[in-house]
């Protein structure tokens, strides 16, 4: 294994981490050797699609096929990711065959192709988004601590203002104004009566097909506790070309009207939350030198001008 069995997005975050990255980077071989031998596994080729692990073909002694995740430093699984796929149990995410805190190493059913990977259309990605969301979503188990909705918002705000400074303004102001007022309105609505243990990074990359073709399920979830809406506005943040192929304001009101009638959810907090996390998502983009940032502000910079179109 070496820096080539990396997605671009990975090898770019863990040099982003300076020398605790790079050092993660070197020991990658000799801990997915070890856990091969304390898990009984045979291991396979990298898949190479993860935004920030290191994810590897594995085979278990009972020859169930898996995938042996080991996530960077500064990514423990023992805090969000582990403890929703735990609770899920299999529903609507991987299943958990082992697990490691201290290594920051996971074993997981092996799924199927990524959703993103169908060549199906916008329309039925978000359709089968909807879908396995309406499955995974759940009460937190007693005792989480999962990062709530109120503090979520003011998280992305304060990522939002200090990002676009350091990155010279790459966006309209307006966008900017527009991404910080959003999310006080999301802080003031959190509800803990209406929340849910969340994906929160529900795209068509995390969604894979499920064992035997019948749907999908979750992998890489941050945890959150808050409104499902706000996992609806992943899918709002997502397929920039697609916006911009005509009018931004008006598709991206049409995607938001469809997530909406798929799902219930009303549609005001699933523009405002989507509108926060394309803004975000384009800055960090940029932070880490990937152009479709600027793809992805374009439209943030068209909905700021335009908001949310009847």
């Amino acid at each position: 294994m070496d820096e080539h069995d990396l997605s671009a997005a990975a090898l770019a975050r863990a040099h982003a981490g300076g020398a605790q990255g790079r050092a993660w980077l070197s020991a990658l071989p000799g801990l997915a050797a070890d856990l091969a031998r304390e898990w009984e596994l045979t291991l396979g080729g990298s898949l190479g699609g993860g935004s920030e692990a290191s994810v590897r073909e594995a085979r278990m002694a009972d020859g169930r096929a898996a995938v042996l995740k080991l996530v960077p430093p500064g990514r423990d699984p023992t805090e969000q990711e582990l403890a929703v796929l735990l609770a899920a149990g299999g529903r609507g995410y991987a299943q958990v065959y082992a697990h490691d805190e201290r290594r920051g190493a996971l074993l997981l059913e092996r799924l199927g192709p990524q959703l993103a990977q169908m060549g199906w259309s916008v329309d039925r990605q978000i359709a089968a988004l909807c879908e396995t969301l309406m499955a995974a979503w759940m009460a937190p188990p007693a005792g989480a601590g999962f990062q709530t909705g109120a503090e979520k918002a003011r998280a992305l705000s304060a990522f939002i203002a200090q990002t676009w400074e350091e990155m010279g303004r790459p966006c309209a102001e307006r966008t900017i104004e527009t991404a910080i007022s959003y999310a006080r309105l999301r802080e003031a609505a959190f509800d803990p009566a209406r929340a849910v243990l969340a994906h929160g990074d529900a795209h068509a990359w995390n969604a894979l097909q499920a064992p035997g073709g019948e749907g999908f399920k979750f992998v890489d979830p941050d945890g959150l506790f808050i409104e499902p809406a706000y996992d609806l506005g992943i899918a709002m943040r997502e397929w920039a070309q697609d916006l911009l192929a005509g009018d931004p304001v008006g598709l991206g009101a049409r995607r938001c009207a469809r997530l909406a009638a798929l799902t219930g959810v009303e549609p005001e907090p699933i523009w405002q939350w989507g509108f926060m996390e394309r803004t975000s998502t384009g800055l960090m983009a940029l932070k880490l030198g990937m152009a479709e940032g600027r793809e992805m502000l374009a439209v943030a910079d068209a909905w700021g001008a335009g908001g949310l179109a009847d």
